[in-house]
C-alpha cells in the first residue's frame, strides 16, 4: 500500500507540472510522506486512519483546513512548514488517494524536546488566537462514536470491561464534547479558540534554522487543553509558565481531566489499525493503562 501511495503522489505531482524522478519516503505511519525528488516538494498521503476520516468529503475538508491555516501562519511570518508554492493550495485526488503538497525542509537530527515543544505550544495558541479561519468544533473527536460502536476486545490490548467503560464514559461526555454550546454550558470560563488539534509539542520539524510547526491535519476550534491532552501535570506546569509569560490563559484542570479522557477514547478507537501499524499497540497500552486509574469520564460521571 505504501508503494501504491508513493506512485500516486508522483503521478499527481507530474500532472501538476513537477519533475519527479526519485520519490523517497521520509515517513510512513498514519500518512506516507514522500519527498518528490528532485523537486523541493513533499507529498503527504493520509493512510491507516479510523474509518470516519477516510470518507472522501471529510478527508478533503480536513486537508483544506490544514493547508489554509498553515498558509496563514506562514503569511503572518510565523515558523510553520509552508504549503508548496509550486502547486495550487488545495488537496489533490489521485488513484483513490487524497494528498497535499508541502515545501521540502531539511530535518535536523535530535530527540523530541517535550519541554521546548510545550513552550512552543503556548506560543502557537497565542498566534492562532488571531486566526479567523472557519473551523468546526473538536474535529479530532468526530470518529469516536462510530469507532466505539464497532470496537471489539483484543486480548493483551483491550478487555471487554475497557470497552464497556469507554462506551459508558462517552455517553456522559457526548453532550459536553460534541458541540460548543454543550461544552460551554459545563465550562463557561474555558478558553476556546483555534487550536492545533494533535499534540503540537511534538508535531514539529526541527531544522538548522529553527523549529517549524507542522502537521495541522486536525486543526480545529476547541479548548486549549485539548492540545495538552495526555502530556501529564509536569508538562502542564511548563505550559502554564509559558502561557503566563505571554499574558495568556493557563490550563483549567477540570477541563484538562475531560480532555485527557477524550484523548484516551480517541486513541482506543485506533485499535483496529494495529495490524497495519503494530507499533501503535504500545501507545494504546500506555494510554489505556493510565486511563484505568483515572476518574470516570474525567470526573463528570
Amino acid at each position: 500500500m505504501t508503494e501504491t501511495a508513493v506512485q500516486a503522489a508522483a503521478t499527481a505531482a507530474r500532472t501538476l507540472g513537477l519533475t519527479v524522478t526519485d520519490p523517497t519516503v521520509l515517513y510512513s505511519a498514519f500518512s506516507v510522506v514522500v519527498h518528490l525528488k528532485p523537486s523541493p516538494v513533499v507529498a503527504r498521503v493520509p493512510m491507516n486512519l479510523p474509518e470516519y476520516f477516510t470518507d472522501v468529503e471529510v478527508a478533503e475538508r480536513r486537508q483544506q483546513r490544514e493547508l489554509d491555516v498553515a498558509a496563514w501562519l506562514v503569511a503572518q511570518g510565523h515558523p510553520a512548514v509552508p504549503p508548496s508554492p509550486l502547486v495550487p493550495l488545495k488537496p489533490v485526488q489521485q488513484d483513490g488517494f487524497a494528498m497535499t503538497f508541502w515545501q521540502y525542509v531539511e530535518k535536523a537530527p535530535g530527540e523530541v524536546d517535550y519541554i521546548g515543544g510545550t513552550k512552543r505550544a503556548a506560543e502557537l495558541h497565542a498566534v492562532l488566537a488571531d486566526c479567523s479561519a472557519e473551523l468546526p468544533w473538536l474535529t479530532p473527536l468526530h470518529g469516536i462514536p462510530s469507532g466505539l460502536a464497532a470496537l471489539e476486545a483484543v486480548p493483551g490490548l483491550l478487555e471487554q470491561e475497557d470497552i464497556d467503560r469507554a462506551r459508558a464514559e462517552w455517553d456522559v461526555l457526548k453532550p459536553v464534547l460534541t458541540s460548543q454550546a454543550g461544552f460551554e454550558a459545563v465550562f463557561p470560563a474555558a478558553t476556546i479558540q483555534p487550536i492545533h488539534g494533535d499534540a503540537p509539542a511534538y508535531n514539529v520539524i526541527p531544522t538548522a534554522d529553527g523549529v517549524l510547526w507542522a502537521d495541522f491535519e486536525d486543526v480545529t476550534l476547541g479548548p486549549i487543553e485539548w492540545d495538552q491532552a495526555g502530556f501529564g501535570p509536569e508538562l502542564g506546569a511548563v505550559y502554564d509558565e509559558a502561557a503566563a509569560a505571554l499574558g495568556r490563559p493557563q490550563l483549567d484542570q477540570r477541563v484538562q481531566q475531560v480532555m485527557d479522557t477524550a484523548r484516551v477514547l480517541q486513541v482506543m478507537v485506533c485499535t483496529p489499525l494495529v495490524p497495519q501499524l503494530p507499533e501503535l499497540g504500545d501507545g494504546i497500552r500506555m494510554f489505556v493503562g493510565q486511563w484505568r486509574s483515572m476518574p470516570f469520564a474525567g470526573g463528570l460521571g
